[in-house]
């Protein structure tokens, strides 16, 4: 863990208890120097009364404080509250020391560590002098107590200066993240009409949740604020939205200079940078304040604490005449550089491939010899779901890759005779072939090729469960990898009949996997190896598996017969393209609508292609497939 990181969690953690207080006697705490006039430490003293003045301090009781001194100024309380707001601290805790003699009166030694909100945390060492006075004792208080270097008409204030937030970087040390321009979409809570009508609005034209919204305004301030932020869009989405939102009394928008990908290039994946909003902020530490540009969303949420670094900043005494004294010094770190895995000609290449595709959809590719991830693509842009990453869906045909693994490492060829039928019974369930297609007696070959349901169902029942899924784990199912970002990966829950393993053969039932997964299933086809994909550099080594002996050399046949001669015909003009075509059956109601499919490899990348509810695999997502293939 990095020394930021590390420092931040340690803060976050002591900011979770903003009124706690650890007062308590311990030998710990080096002895101070006495006075010359001090008959030196004693074993006992004004303990109680010493623990509950820092207890009252830590909890902010001016009340209980100003009881325990002896003839406490006028200024006291205002002392004590300018201490606090002018160094904007946000809790305190204290350790009690030893206690030193001085003449008639009792010295203890007490270690402070204040949390500064934005800057971090402060240890003071200081004293509290104790007098007896009609019996008890009672503090006798100056302004020293607050800090040692403190007097009369002193005043605290305090410094702060964020660094540069750090870059993301491609593949090759090429910049991805440049300044440019957004429009802040925003809620003034005193012109709302309806806020109900205001959430919609901003659901439908942003993809701005109504959970989110709600948490927006609900948080500390919101109520009185002039301007709420919601959402940032780059000026492109904007002026889409704005004839929009813009007649929507309470909904206004601000223009700010931030940085942002250049046209939507990888926008899912890198994210967005903007003000911190207010239900953000309670999770983002303590160094955080109000108005600070964070990771909104992708990369740069999920690698702030490395791409903003760490504030610096001064604690000061302003001297009634006028000097200023600082106290201590809070030594920023700059943001890091953020290395990616990303190629831009090959993300550019799958941007493309995307334009003009109306339903939701999403590409990814990824090095088939490492596992780093190329090009990672989600649409539209204007919803924030990156269902290329997180989005899991059934993979259809796209499956029948594990399948066929499995079944040429039980010892199938690929030119082994297979039967078609127009349908396959399996128990009570009947299975059929999409369009009632049939292809008789035949080989693998031609089942693969053209994507034979009914093939499939009867082959796996001779398979087994068992076999079928230890050959989805050697494709990487139900096993956890960490990219760089949050990926739900692929399930492969063991079939419990042979209707659940008919289903799953032809990745049906409960078989579910990211387009990021499949993109490495297809890559596992061209190396013989899967790998788990990774988009940040230093996190290649994750987990990967051989695929069996001898399948390499046929799946790579059956593949390219996919494109050659079956269902994804719509790439035979790219050369050297191989892949596998699917339309995945979801919903409940008939008749049901079909994901649009495509995974494959060439030249060394494997690649998967979605369409969500796109419709016929071949039809639909082996074109997108060809495009950005061809442009590889």
């Amino acid at each position: 863990m990095s020394r930021r990181a590390w420092k931040v969690g340690v803060l976050a953690l002591v900011a979770a208890f903003l009124t706690a207080c650890a007062s308590r006697q311990t030998p710990t705490v080096p002895d101070k120097v006495a006075s010359p006039e001090a008959a030196g430490p004693v074993a006992d003293g004004p303990v109680a009364e010493a623990e509950a003045y820092l207890h009252a301090w830590a909890a902010g009781d001016f009340a209980a404080m100003r009881r325990a001194a002896l003839n406490p100024p006028a200024h006291f309380e205002a002392m004590h509250r300018q201490f606090r707001d002018g160094l904007r601290i946000a809790s305190s805790q204290f350790e009690l020391g030893p206690f030193q003699r001085d003449g008639d009166a009792t010295v203890a030694t007490y270690r402070a560590a204040h949390l500064l909100r934005g800057l971090g945390e402060w240890e003071v060492e200081g004293t509290l002098r104790f007098v007896r006075h009609q019996g008890p004792w009672r503090l006798q208080w100056t302004p020293a107590v607050l800090h040692p270097e403190a007097r009369d008409g002193d005043r605290f204030s305090r410094t702060r200066t964020a660094p540069q937030r750090a870059d993301i970087l491609d593949a090759r040390g090429a910049l991805l993240t440049p300044q440019g321009e957004v429009i802040t979409i925003g809620v003034d809570p005193s012109r709302v009409r309806n806020m109900a009508d205001v959430a919609a609005a901003l659901q439908f034209q942003t993809g701005v949740s109504t959970a989110r919204f709600d948490a927006a305004m609900r948080a500390p301030g919101a109520a009185t604020s002039r301007f709420v932020p919601i959402v940032d869009l780059p000026p492109e989405h904007y002026q889409q939205v704005r004839p929009a939102l813009a007649p929507v009394p309470g909904i206004f928008f601000r223009r700010k200079s931030a940085r942002t990908s250049a046209d939507g290039f990888a926008s899912h994946t890198l994210g967005r940078v903007g003000e911190v909003t207010a239900e953000l902020l309670p999770q983002m530490g303590p160094t955080y304040l109000p108005g600070d540009l964070v990771g909104l969303s992708g990369l740069e949420r999920a690698y702030e604490v490395q791409l903003a670094g760490s504030p610096s900043g001064d604690v000061l005494l302003m001297r009634a005449w006028g000097e200023t004294q600082v106290l201590f010094h809070f030594e920023g770190e700059p943001g890091a550089p953020l290395s990616t895995t990303l190629r831009r000609e090959v993300q550019a290449a799958a941007e493309a491939a995307l334009e003009g595709v109306t339903h939701p959809a999403a590409l990814v590719a990824v090095d088939s010899a490492t596992g780093a991830i190329l090009a990672v693509a989600s649409r539209p842009l204007s919803q924030p779901l990156h269902r290329a990453l997180t989005g899991r869906y059934p993979p259809g045909s796209t499956f029948k890759v594990v399948t066929t693994e499995a079944l040429l490492a039980q010892g199938m060829r690929v030119d082994s005779p297979v039967a078609c039928p127009p349908t396959a019974m399996v128990r009570s369930k009947s299975f059929r072939n999409f369009e009632g297609e049939s292809l008789g007696d035949t080989t693998l070959r031609q089942v693969f090729a053209h994507s034979c349901n009914t093939a499939f169902v009867t082959l796996a029942t001779g398979l087994g469960g068992d076999a079928l899924s230890a050959a989805a784990r050697r494709f990487g199912f139900d096993v956890p990898y960490a990219p760089g970002l949050t990926s739900a990966g692929a399930s492969f829950p063991a079939p419990a009949d042979a209707i659940e393993l008919a289903a799953a053969a032809i990745g049906q039932g409960r078989v579910l996997a990211t387009p990021l997964h499949m993109a490495s299933v297809a890559a596992a086809a061209e190396t013989g190896e899967w790998r788990a994909p990774f988009l940040v550099e230093g996190l290649d080594g994750g987990p990967s598996s051989p695929l069996s002996d001898g399948v390499r050399a046929p799946l790579t046949t059956l593949m390219r017969a996919v494109v050659t001669e079956g269902s994804g015909k719509a790439g035979r003009s790219v050369p050297g393209l191989a892949g596998k075509t699917g339309t995945a059956e979801f919903g409940t109601v008939a008749p049901l609508p079909t994901h649009a499919w495509f995974i494959g490899f060439r030249k060394g990348v494997g690649f998967a292609v979605l369409v969500e509810g796109g419709g016929v695999g071949g039809r639909v997502a082996a074109p997108i497939a060809a495009k950005f293939a061809g442009a590889l």
